[in-house]
């Protein structure tokens, strides 16, 4: 019988020393942690050298980018990849050692429930629930790629699904949540032109009442209280500006 694989933790992180310590803890079961830092002005790559992880300081290309070199300097060809504002769960890690105990055997990567805390609460509905990440996989079948701000692994093939959550703290306060979506729908926008995407005022009008009619009903955010409700507006919101935006840069650019 041969020893069953190594699994390498990848996290990707700037500016993370108030939230990097619990995830780190909920790798430290894996054989070897590998922390890539975008050049941070707290304590982040401190607190990680000093949990043992192998600490990169890298300039920041985008995510799916930084997460593939994570996976490239890795010692070992299984990947589990997380940001410096998730954890893995009990469940979820027991769920990793017996798959890591079984050689990882018929599949080459693993989707898994992310839940993210929004103000106190673990949303369990709307859009943000189950949240499926593929982040358990082998680096010879898989890379990054896809728009920024959210590029997926890409696998080459049998994937197999997980139970067990993944928690996700994303956002601080809801100033920085905002600018989070400001950022980000800029970046969308600016992807969606550069890849000659048309958008109308049609898009712009009617696909935020539509996310929100999903998010609220379809998707039952409602189920979270007034969380659920807030929720969708933020999500329309976050709807409209990325077309928006997207629509005013091609009228700028037809002068």
């Amino acid at each position: 019988m041969t020893s069953p694989p190594k699994l390498t933790a990848t996290i990707v992180a700037m500016n993370e020393a108030d939230r990097i310590g619990p995830c780190l803890a909920s790798v430290a079961f894996c054989d070897e942690i590998v922390v890539v830092d975008s050049h941070s002005t707290d304590d982040t790559r401190e607190l990680a050298a000093a949990a043992g992880a192998v600490v990169i300081e890298r300039d920041w290309p985008g995510f799916g980018p930084q997460k593939d070199h994570a996976a490239e300097a890795a010692s070992h060809d299984w990947i589990l990849q997380l940001d410096a504002d998730e954890r893995v769960t009990p469940e979820l890690r027991a769920e990793i050692e017996a798959l890591r105990d079984q050689h990882f055997a018929g599949h080459v990567g693993w989707t898994m429930p992310r839940c993210s805390n929004w103000f106190g609460r673990w949303i369990r509905h709307g859009s943000w629930y189950p949240d499926r990440q593929l982040r358990l996989y082998d680096r010879r079948a898989g890379h990054w790629e896809g728009a920024e701000p959210h590029p997926k692994v890409t696998p080459t093939g049998q994937v197999g699904s997980l139970a067990g959550d993944l928690q996700h703290e994303p956002y601080r306060n809801l100033s920085e949540h905002l600018k989070i979506i400001d950022k980000y729908t800029t970046v969308m926008a600016e992807g969606l032109v550069a890849r000659g995407k048309r958008v109308g005022l049609l898009k712009v009008l009617v696909n935020p009442v539509y996310r929100w009619f999903r998010f609220v009903f379809l998707q039952r955010g409602f189920l979270d209280g007034w969380r659920g409700w807030a929720l969708a507006g933020i999500e329309a919101h976050y709807v409209q500006m990325k077309y928006l935006k997207a629509y005013l840069l091609q009228r700028r650019d037809q002068g």
